[in-house]
């Protein structure tokens, strides 16, 4: 068997002592430590084809299911899902390709396929 893993999308962690790694293909997200040492690696049926990677100044992790619709929020570790945020069904979501945070609005901003912009009020 043949293991293709292609990087996706990459986000560091605010004390950069981790990088997040998403792939595509692979449905997988990887967590490594600063000097390249795998911490945690992360599937989900929920994360189908992650699309969307951001950790917030906080250090809480985001990331987009693209055919899985979703947006969910992982343990800083990266080994598991702590909460699904949104959906197709409860929020609207579909094929989402990027996510991330704003302090200013204490808002999740997911953009989708279409061109079409998602705006969650968190508290």
């Amino acid at each position: 068997m043949l293991l293709c893993f292609v990087v996706d999308r990459c986000a560091v962690s605010p004390t950069g002592d981790r990088l997040y790694i998403t792939s595509y293909w692979e449905h997988t997200l990887l967590t490594l430590a600063r000097d390249g040492t795998l911490l945690a690696t992360y599937t989900d049926p929920a994360l189908d084809s992650p699309s969307g990677l951001y950790v917030t100044p906080a250090g809480q992790v985001l990331v987009c299911g693209y055919w899985s619709n979703t947006v969910l929020q992982v343990y800083r570790e990266g080994s598991r899902k702590l909460v699904t945020l949104a959906t197709q069904e409860r929020g609207g979501v579909r094929r989402p390709e990027s996510v991330c945070y704003s302090n200013t609005t204490s808002s999740i901003i997911v953009g989708q396929w279409d061109d079409n912009i998602l705006v969650f009020r968190v508290e």
